[in-house]
């Protein structure tokens, strides 16, 4: 996802977001462990995104007590 697209969402839209990449991580680290990752770059691009969610949620968050 891009910042711009995460930007766009409400605050329960991105609080659900990130509990479904984290899921998604979890499978994919678990798929790894196993040997049956397709591709475990997704992986990186997972945690970059659950990054990503979470400066902006703080970024609201804070933006909404002033």
């Amino acid at each position: 996802m891009k910042a711009k697209e995460i930007r766009a969402l409400t605050l329960d839209e991105m609080e659900g977001k990130l509990v479904e990449l984290r899921d998604k991580l979890f499978k994919q680290k678990m798929q790894k462990s196993l040997g049956q990752a397709d591709n475990p770059f997704k992986i990186k691009t997972t945690k970059k995104d659950i990054a990503r969610i979470i400066t902006i949620l703080d970024e609201k968050r804070s933006n909404d007590g002033k």
